[in-house]
């Protein structure tokens, strides 16, 4: 265990101060952003179809324009990325708003702009992940990990009640326009990141699709690294249908709709009691440990199989919220250490590719998979496909034996960023 002003250390440094800030405020407006534009499509056509279509379109984006993002990542000054990535966004959301509150919005409209907006997310993500290690010494990775997204998730929690305030007191276009607020905002703070750079501006710039290749290539060189992401493809496919098609579907005949609200709630506070324990904890084997806690990730499943009660829902998802942070904290941290800086952001972007690719695919067969062979014994194939997923990263001897202690790699931080105190 470390004391509570060591786990603060990485915030003597500006540069993950202003990062950290820059992050917080942006998912704040995140937050807020879905709740606004679901009810201002809704108010526009009252058609969940409509709706559907809006969302997807910014989720079809965020996905096919990843890995550019992570060659954008490496061949650009990363926070010089996240600046025109928020300036972007800000544009959108502001368009949006604009929209919405002029009563000129049409569905193509939405969709294109959400589309964009998609797109331009997908372009800061492999960024904001590996700007990280860049900001403090290689000591601090893992507290300054948990410090990020201890700030992410309450930043969340917060921007969910606020837009549920806001909708509701002065209409979903606000809510939008508070969004792009927080996206210009966040530019501003990212604008203010003084970093070293990570590549070598001398040599000559190869091809995208060669930088892909070098980036895959990083990627599967290391097969703790893919057989994770491979094991979260499942992972995620299981849980997004399980908690988000099958989860309301049982919540409706048995704690009702503000039950299943309030056991997501304590899930997020969950998440944000993982990151402080892990601020405390100082792990040997932070990987091995973080995928053994995906077990806890489960839970939430099988409760909802066979013990569908409020208290114990609330209970697993807690629990959950706390297993999923300690490995996402292990994970970033691994990756920030043992991936050569100037290809991390690609390897990244090949991460969030096959993580989030299967979701889709588990929300669209939760659905018949239930009428098939019942909502409970769905719920119990997407545990136990959970389970087997975890149990094949841990057959990875490089998942099971990964040292915090183990030197970083020579190319894994260009240049030790200096203590700056303002």
């Amino acid at each position: 265990m470390t004391t509570f002003r060591d786990s603060l250390a990485p915030l003597r440094h500006a540069p993950f101060r202003h990062l950290v800030t820059g992050r917080v405020v942006s998912l704040l407006g995140n937050a807020v952003a879905p709740i606004a534009l679901a009810f201002a499509v809704l108010d526009l056509t009252r058609s969940p179809v409509a709706l559907g279509l809006v969302v997807g379109a910014r989720s079809l984006t965020n996905v096919l324009f990843v890995l550019f993002g992570g060659v954008l990542a490496d061949r650009l000054p990363r926070h010089l990325v996240m600046v025109g990535s928020g300036v972007l966004a800000a544009l959108t959301q502001a368009a949006v708003a604009a929209l919405v509150l002029t009563g000129t919005a049409t569905i193509p409209l939405l969709i294109g702009l959400s589309a964009v907006n998609g797109m331009v997310s997908a372009i800061a993500m492999p960024a904001t992940a590996a700007l990280v290690p860049q900001t403090v010494p290689a000591h601090l990775l893992t507290p300054a990990n948990a410090l990020n997204r201890l700030g992410g998730n309450t930043a969340m929690i917060a921007g969910a009640s606020l837009g549920g305030v806001l909708v509701a007191a002065v209409g979903p276009g606000w809510g939008l326009a508070a969004d792009a607020a927080t996206f210009a905002l966040s530019a501003l703070a990212f604008a203010l990141v003084r970093v070293p750079d990570v590549r070598d501006r001398g040599t000559p710039r190869d091809s995208t699709l060669h930088e892909l290749r070098v980036g895959w290539t990083e990627f599967v060189s290391r097969s703790w690294v893919w057989s994770v992401v491979l094991a979260f493809m499942f992972i995620n496919a299981a849980h997004s249908g399980g908690m988000n098609v099958l989860g309301p579907t049982v919540a409706d005949a048995t704690i009702g709709r503000s039950g299943w609200g309030t056991v997501l709630a304590v899930h997020t506070a969950g998440m944000v009691a993982g990151a402080v324990l892990a601020l405390r904890l100082r792990l040997r084997r932070p990987l091995l440990v973080g995928c053994v806690s995906m077990l806890g990730f489960v839970v939430p499943m099988v409760a909802l199989a066979e013990l569908p009660y409020l208290p114990v829902l609330m209970a697993a998802g807690f629990l959950a919220g706390v297993a999923a942070e300690q490995f996402a904290i292990a994970w970033d941290s691994s990756l920030q250490r043992h991936v050569p800086a100037d290809r991390l952001a690609r390897v990244y972007s090949y991460d969030m590719l096959g993580s989030f690719l299967a979701i889709p695919v588990g929300q669209v067969a939760a659905g018949p998979l239930a009428a098939w062979i019942g909502t409970r014994n769905a719920l119990l194939c997407a545990a136990a496909v959970m389970v087997l997923a975890v149990a094949g990263m841990l057959t990875n001897r490089g998942v099971r034996h990964l040292r915090a202690d183990t030197p970083v790699t020579p190319a894994a931080v260009a240049r030790e960023p200096a203590p700056v105190a303002a």
